[in-house]
């Protein structure tokens, strides 16, 4: 059964130049070229994203392709020029400012690529500032900070400031501060790209393991495909404004919408995203050397395939055997042959 919707816009749309504000009213959904007429910037164009609770939703794409500005016509950080958009059925664009930053501070949290920490401040004290704007009192919110500074692997460095903590540690930083609000929907706009690339796998890690516990709604941007693919349930790739295909990492990789997207996936290492239930065979009589489930990627378990003389039982998000894998279906993808569509 499909997870209930979270949030969900169509047709949204942010324009920049002259008059923007009425052009969609007197034009209703205009080319490109009708925007270049008009000296008009379509930084977002017709986006429709739903996003599901508990998912990992990536939007990604080169710099300029509108994924930033998407993410804040998302939360209204923004506002954009025409659409819906609208948060466990209620309408973003109808709220009052007053309604909005309500559920801001309540129920949305945004970690951003820059960490913003207020430098005066210290790691418990940037922690809890949210709870310290809502006026929690002192001690119900340095308790709750406590609790997310060690969520976050920072236990002990409550007292130091941001100028004595590493990169990756200001970034905790900010995580435990969005977190501290308990959100129910979480944005995250390229928070580890100014990290050096081990600190930045430490962080993604980080980030997984976070969501295996908390199970939040995440809305996640990035430029790096590889990132995408290894946090995302599902991708949405967006070019000039528009988003050209929304899937899985897996489809993505296998089955481009166009061009651009196979550019963005022809390096991709294909045992780093297709599933056992994409390349299993009907269920033999065995015998069996095993079972694997059928959502596991094909590099994470290729070496106990490749060792074992007889094939693997392949079982459902159930636990029931639904196919069987053997070491040649594996060595496939390893090498690059076409996978089954």
């Amino acid at each position: 059964m499909d997870r209930p919707v979270m949030l969900d816009c169509r047709g949204v749309w942010k324009l920049y130049g002259p008059n923007a504000e009425t052009f969609l009213a007197r034009h209703g959904a205009p080319t490109a070229e009708t925007l270049r007429a008009a000296h008009l910037v379509g930084a977002v164009r017709a986006a429709d994203v739903t996003i599901r609770k508990g998912e990992i939703f990536v939007i990604m794409g080169l710099s300029g392709s509108g994924k930033s500005t998407l993410v804040r016509c998302l939360s209204r950080l923004i506002e954009p020029s025409g659409g819906e958009v609208r948060f466990e059925g209620r309408d973003l664009l109808q709220m009052g400012e007053a309604e909005l930053i309500d559920l801001r501070r309540k129920r949305m949290g945004m970690v951003f690529q820059h960490f913003a920490l207020l430098p005066h401040l210290t790691v418990l004290q940037n922690a809890a500032f949210p709870l310290e704007v809502q006026g929690i009192d002192r001690k119900t919110r340095e308790d709750r900070a406590r609790a997310v500074i060690e969520l976050v692997g920072l236990q002990g460095r409550e007292g130091h400031y941001p100028r004595q903590l590493s990169g990756g540690q200001q970034q905790r930083v900010g995580i435990a501060r969005s977190l501290i609000v308990e959100p129910d929907l979480w944005f995250l706009d390229e928070p580890f790209s100014a990290l050096d690339p081990l600190i930045r796998r430490e962080m993604q890690d980080e980030l997984l393991r976070l969501q295996a516990r908390l199970q939040k709604t995440i809305v996640f941007i990035t430029h790096d495909f590889d990132e995408a693919i290894r946090l995302a349930d599902r991708i949405a790739v967006m070019k000039d404004g528009a988003i050209v295909q929304t899937a899985t990492p897996e489809e993505l990789v296998l089955n481009p919408a166009d061009a651009y997207v196979a550019e963005f996936t022809q390096h991709v290492a294909r045992a780093k995203v297709v599933r056992l239930a994409t390349i299993m065979a009907p269920l033999g009589a065995g015998p069996f050397a095993g079972d694997l489930p059928g959502q596991a990627r094909v590099g994470d378990v290729a070496d106990a395939v490749e060792r074992a003389d007889l094939p693997h039982r392949v079982l459902d998000e159930a636990g029931q055997p639904v196919g069987q894998v053997a070491r040649q279906a594996v060595v496939d993808v390893l090498i690059g042959r076409e996978v089954p569509r």
